[in-house]
């Protein structure tokens, strides 16, 4: 009929990682913003993950902020737990933390047989395992309840590669990897897993620091690889997020969607 929400989640309850700030903020946002039953705010600060649990909460919409870190497998069952017992059974799981963890900078490393195996687990301990973690523990409540969305994201340094990130890279194709044999273990419990690729997201600066970013030779260069001539949006993540998590995508699974300004084409 006109006017129904065509992605209308149907008040199922979501689970959003890394969603103190950046995408994975505008992530649940967005879910909220479109019949969500509740939204659990995971982030590895506390004090994030409550504040956005409180602009969802202004809403009209019941959220809960989870801290924890989604590498540690005993802290994702306690904070699922917590999401269970304040909103009900999780049946959306976004996984978007990632980056290098949860307290180390994102950055170009050596090359890569000039980086130190100790230096590899901060990539594969979020990227990888820690989607890993969050699909095994909400996982059995998806199947019992016979229906379910998972939405990973990833990078374009998964899916294309990219220098002096190897492992990032290879944490990354792990992960769409693990999407696409997670697809066809829970198909058949109407259970979807797809994945995300985005490449570079405009950084949170303040207008001063933005544009000095924007007008830095580096930058230059590096908009100049992209076919649509700017950086993306949290904004338009979230979307692709929705869609994925909706009714819309019921007949979509084991996919990977890049998000990507034209950074690179999917074959």
């Amino acid at each position: 009929m006109i006017g129904e929400d065509p992605l209308d989640l149907g008040g199922q309850v979501a689970f959003v990682t890394g969603a103190g700030q950046g995408a994975g903020r505008a992530i649940a946002l967005t879910l909220s913003q479109h019949n969500a039953g509740g939204v659990a705010i995971n982030d590895f600060v506390a004090a994030r993950a409550e504040a956005v649990a409180q602009e969802i909460r202004e809403l009209g919409i019941p959220a809960v902020g989870v801290a924890a870190d989604v590498g540690d497998h005993a802290a994702v069952q306690s904070a699922f737990r917590a999401a269970g017992d304040a909103l009900g059974p999780v049946t959306i799981l976004v996984n978007n933390a990632g980056n290098a963890g949860p307290t180390a900078t994102m950055g170009l490393s050596p090359e890569f047989w000039e980086t130190d195996p100790a230096d590899w687990d901060r990539y594969f301990r979020t990227n990888l395992q820690g989607v890993m973690n969050c699909c095994h523990v909400a996982l059995p409540g998806m199947v019992e309840q016979r229906r379910g969305r998972i939405v990973t994201i990833i990078s374009d340094a998964g899916r294309i590669g990219e220098a002096r990130l190897a492992a990032y890279s290879a944490a990354k194709a792990g992960a769409a990897g693990f999407m696409r044999a997670i697809a066809k273990e829970a198909g058949r419990y109407g259970v979807t897993a797809n994945a995300i690729s985005l490449s570079t997201l405009e950084p949170s600066f303040d207008d001063v620091e933005l544009q000095a970013f924007m007008e830095s030779d580096r930058t230059r260069a590096q908009l100049s690889r992209y076919v649509i001539r700017r950086f993306g949006k949290p904004d338009e993540v979230a979307t692709m997020a929705l869609f994925l998590c909706s009714g819309a995508a019921a007949w979509i699974t084991g996919q990977t969607y890049p998000v990507n300004g034209g950074y690179s084409f999917a074959q």
